[in-house]
């Protein structure tokens, strides 16, 4: 018989059992099989082996040498096989550093909230958190899993979708106060506005007029390199801004930011994705936890709806304010 179809563990398991009972018949009761199964695997086992391994009669029961050597290296690889078993299945259970890596705005406003309920329900997994506007290289910064907001690079990274956010230009009402809100996009040469300035950005705003898609310059008077930045300095009435509902929805609501040039907003979204290397479809209990945990914890489609329409007189007064 080719030993690839020999159960050899199976065969050390029967074979220690009979020992450890001092019998067929009992390792039979324990194993729930017949006894003539035992005693036939017993006997396979010592032919395969080419020597006797126990000595039985009606009377007696005992291991020859030979038995007793292959008896101790039996309960040698068992334990072995048992700890493998504890170590893979130990795997499973969440546990070690997770190295996750996403944009300041996205960090601050949603992931950051959701740490301590992550970390409650995992308490084997240590978090190492980074927050940074610049698009990181998961292998070269070690990283298990970043939070991209826009359009993806291609990649061999893997990516599931968390959600989608429209964009919109805002200003505070005490810059409004002080400069009237632009009527067109023409009008924004005349305006103070807060742009990035990190390689990826685009140095013209979309907007859409007659229905037709159009890009307008957009040259900061300040630029700077993370979009909770430009929030702040848009909340303290630098100038206006561009960025994602997601991360000014909020301010919004509150009336802390104005929405202007709604009229020609072109509708374009920012797609949110959450990436990681995909190990060959293999991934570490801790990572496919925390994946599963964002997918399920973070629901972005109010972020993607069009804004409500302000009436005109509500604007005028957010203006003066």
């Amino acid at each position: 018989m080719p030993r690839s179809e020999i159960n050899r563990s199976g065969e050390m398991e029967v074979f220690a059992r009979v020992v450890e009972l001092s019998g067929f018949s009992p390792a039979a009761r324990a194993l729930r099989m017949t006894p003539s199964a035992v005693s036939k695997l017993v006997a396979r086992l010592e032919a395969r082996l080419g020597v006797r391994l126990i000595v039985r009669s009606t009377r007696k029961f005992m291991l020859t040498e030979e038995g007793t050597t292959f008896h101790d290296r039996t309960l040698r690889v068992l334990a072995d096989l048992d700890e493998a078993e504890r170590a893979v299945a130990a795997c499973q259970i969440p546990r070690g550093r997770l190295r996750v890596n996403t944009n300041v705005p996205f960090g601050r406003h949603f992931l950051l909230p959701l740490v301590p309920r992550f970390a409650a329900g995992h308490p084997g997994v240590q978090l190492d958190i980074t927050l940074a506007d610049a698009v990181v290289d998961l292998v070269d910064e070690r990283a298990d899993v970043a939070i991209r907001v826009g359009p993806l690079r291609s990649s061999q990274l893997v990516a599931r979708k968390l959600g989608e956010s429209r964009m919109a230009v805002v200003a505070a009402p005490s810059y409004l106060a002080a400069r009237a809100a632009p009527a067109h996009p023409d009008e924004l040469a005349k305006h103070d506005l807060v742009t990035f300035n990190f390689t990826r950005h685009s140095d013209s705003w979309p907007f859409a007029i007659d229905g037709k898609r159009g890009d307008f310059p957009a040259r900061g008077r300040t630029t700077v390199g993370d979009g909770e930045s430009a929030r702040e300095l848009a909340l303290a009435g630098q100038g206006l801004t561009r960025l994602s509902l997601f991360h000014i929805a909020d301010d919004i609501s509150a009336g802390r930011l104005v929405p202007v040039l709604e009229a020609f907003n072109p509708g374009d979204v920012e797609e949110i994705h959450v990436v990681y290397v995909g190990h060959g479809g293999r991934l570490p209990a801790r990572v496919r936890a925390f994946i599963d945990f964002l997918v399920a914890e973070i629901d972005l489609r109010r972020f993607a709806r069009p804004l409500e329409p302000a009436p005109a007189e509500s604007a005028r007064e957010a203006a003066s304010v």
